[in-house]
């Protein structure tokens, strides 16, 4: 929502956003899409309804969203995030990850996150019976043309993506 709000403010010109903007003024384009991966303590070789509330969720700021789409297609039980403890927060994708290594819950983050946590070995990575991604969306403002400058950034972010 930050992003949509900066860009309909011109505070920026470009955003990437995990779902299509909700006001008219912008623009949006999927550019690619994301796995979406339940990580918990490796500790946890196979994860039922039952471990996964024994854990507690790790939250984020995707990671309603993000246990809204996975877990509510592989979990008949699921119903929203607030069925789990919030064993912890962080707004930093870098340590996310860091509670979950250290044994104290569980959460749900696209594969890239994932992959570039640096403690491997103290995570496991599950992938469900009903596989899940993100889409990604690059966003503009409607109005007026481009800076060249900027549409050499979106040409190099989708070269990236």
């Amino acid at each position: 929502s930050e992003v949509e709000q900066a860009l309909a403010e011109a505070k920026i010109d470009i955003g990437l956003m995990s779902a299509r903007p909700t006001t008219a003024e912008l623009s949006a384009r999927p550019v690619t899409e994301e796995p979406l991966l339940l990580v918990t303590p490796a500790s946890l070789k196979k994860p039922n309804w039952q471990s996964l509330l024994a854990l507690g969720f790790i939250d984020h700021p995707d990671g309603s969203h993000h246990a809204n789409l996975l877990l509510g297609a592989n979990f008949p039980e699921f119903q929203h995030c607030g069925q789990f403890e919030r064993r912890g927060f962080s707004n930093q994708i870098g340590l996310i990850l860091e509670p979950v290594s250290m044994g104290l819950g569980f959460t749900v983050l696209p594969a890239y996150a994932v992959e570039a946590f640096h403690n491997q070995k103290k995570i496991r990575i599950h992938r469900l019976a009903q596989p899940v991604s993100e889409s990604l969306y690059l966003c503009v403002p409607r109005r007026g043309a481009l800076a060249r400058r900027t549409e050499t950034v979106i040409a190099e972010a989708e070269r990236w993506l």
